[in-house]
């Protein structure tokens, strides 16, 4: 029969080195968990990257339209309303319909912003809450 004090003995031993190890795997975890860190953002470089390298390999005629093309592309249709439209209020929403694109919110959303930001740069004149007109007197 194994004795009570030799028990408690192997029980202590056995949590010491439970402890030591329960040490050991967190400093091993926190070194991993930083260098799972830097691999995520060096991926993310690479990726940015290699998608700015992809960009410059497609041709303009095959490459799809860049937010910067299609924002260029709506501000052109609205002055190009504007100026069809000749010094009358309009809102936004009619804006957004007659260009084909009140199908929902956002695009509607599109639209008004575009169109503060025209406002902005002088391009037309807010007529009041909600209305808009070219800038021309």
């Amino acid at each position: 029969m194994v004795s009570a004090s030799r028990t408690a003995h192997s029980i202590e031993v056995t949590a010491e080195s439970l402890q030591e190890e329960l040490s050991r795997l967190q400093f091993q975890k926190q070194a991993l968990e930083r260098e799972l860190a830097a691999v995520v953002a060096h991926l993310g470089s690479v990726q940015r990257a290699l998608g700015a390298l992809e960009s410059a390999l497609v041709t303009p005629a095959a490459a799809p339209p860049t937010d910067e093309q299609q924002y260029g592309k709506l501000t052109e249709q609205i002055l190009a309303y504007f100026a069809e439209a000749g010094d009358v209020e309009v809102r936004a929403r009619d804006v957004a319909a007659a260009l084909g694109r009140d199908t929902d919110s956002g695009s509607i959303n599109a639209v008004r912003s575009t169109l503060d930001r025209l406002v902005a740069s002088s391009r037309i004149q807010r007529a009041g809450r909600g209305l808009y007109r070219t800038g021309r007197t």
